[in-house]
């Protein structure tokens, strides 16, 4: 299994490192293109300006498709030089620019003397001085913005896989937390099974077994992280209740009061079942009559509020401290709830009247159209 992981991680890892090379390359040739042909087209724009002649233009092109050409070794020397000392680097960049300036500089000089028959002669060194020079700082401007892009597509990158680790977290930590309340209801429900087929009671444990395994067959086909209808969670919620209702026969009683509305939120799978078995734990279990689970739900304001109650003897006087005494239940269900909302939800405590207590929790209405 360990071998799987590391594989698929590994080709996640390589498949996004591809992506992102792919994304770079092909950002380059673009700014590449633009840039220099928005060169050739700002001073062409400048040259209107003064009367040239037609060929101007031709002249202004060529010169710069020499910098669009010189310029792209450039991009390759300095990926082979990223790792060097800063200083050493930046006299890398110094003197490639320079030099590709210098190169520049003849090239166009000679394209104005051939082309424009105006360029460099023995007594214009000074003009040919300038010309370099001129180049030297556009070659240099070049390296700037190549060096500010590639940091900038590299921080993007690094925040890009950061996000990517943190999705992965969070699907780990939301599958950890769903998948640790399994066990606990699979062992309380084969523990009855036991306890039935002891007592020679063989219908109803076989009862008891078909129930649970269309239970555990409605978990195994929902993922964890993904949402249902809160209309799902109830007819799992029932599954799960008909096999207690084996255990305790007439004494659990289940009333529910949800809205049509309310049905067709989206809710975390099995969201409430661990609530409800913590219910029947810690509450049903201590009623000497009958035990009532109620479960209400509604949409207001933009939220969908979920009240499950019962009249269990044994209420706290302050329920909030349940948080920290009743096991992985609760507090798993709270740490689901803020890992898939964040802040925008509200998962609390109080007394039932006349006894027991309630649970509610009020979620932002989410249903398939909207999210």
């Amino acid at each position: 299994m360990s071998n799987s992981n590391h594989f698929t991680s590994s080709l996640v890892d390589r498949l996004v490192r591809s992506s992102l090379f792919e994304h770079r390359n092909r950002s380059f040739w673009v700014l590449q293109t633009l840039g220099w042909g928005g060169y050739a087209l700002v001073n062409y724009i400048g040259s209107l300006m003064h009367e040239m002649r037609d060929i101007y233009g031709v002249v202004l092109l060529l010169g710069a498709y020499a910098g669009f050409l010189l310029t792209i070794p450039l991009r390759y020397l300095y990926q082979r030089s990223w790792e060097l000392h800063p200083a050493l680097l930046m006299l890398v960049v110094i003197l490639t620019s320079y030099l590709c300036a210098s190169v520049w500089a003849v090239i166009d000089n000679a394209t104005y003397w051939e082309i424009y028959k105006f360029g460099f002669r023995p007594d214009s060194q000074f003009f040919y001085f300038k010309n370099n020079l001129a180049k030297f700082y556009i070659i240099l401007s070049w390296s700037g913005l190549y060096f500010g892009i590639k940091y900038y597509q590299m921080l993007q990158g690094e925040r890009q896989k950061a996000l990517m680790a943190s999705s992965r977290a969070h699907q780990a930590q939301l599958k950890m937390l769903r998948y640790q309340l399994n066990p606990h209801f699979l062992f309380n429900s084969l523990n009855a099974i036991s306890t039935l087929i002891m007592v020679k009671e063989n219908d109803v444990a076989n009862r008891m077994v078909n129930k649970l395994s269309h239970f555990l067959r409605f978990s195994l086909d929902n993922d964890p992280i993904k949402k249902i209808s809160l209309e799902k969670e109830i007819d799992a919620l029932m599954l799960y209740l008909d096999i207690e209702k084996v255990r305790f026969d007439e004494r659990l009683e289940i009333q529910v009061d949800v809205t049509p509305e309310a049905r067709r939120a989206l809710v975390p799978s099995l969201l409430l079942q661990p609530l409800i078995e913590n219910a029947i734990k810690y509450a049903i279990a201590k009623v000497e009559d009958v035990g009532v689970l109620s479960l209400a739900a509604f949409v207001a304001d933009g939220q969908l509020q979920i009240t499950l109650c019962d009249n269990g003897p044994d209420a706290p006087n302050d329920p909030q401290a349940l948080f920290k005494n009743s096991g992985v239940g609760l507090q798993n269900t709270q740490e689901r709830l803020l890992a898939l909302y964040g802040k925008q939800f509200r998962f609390q405590m109080k007394p039932n009247k006349p006894q027991g207590l309630c649970v509610e929790i009020v979620l932002p209405y989410e249903t398939p159209e909207n999210r």
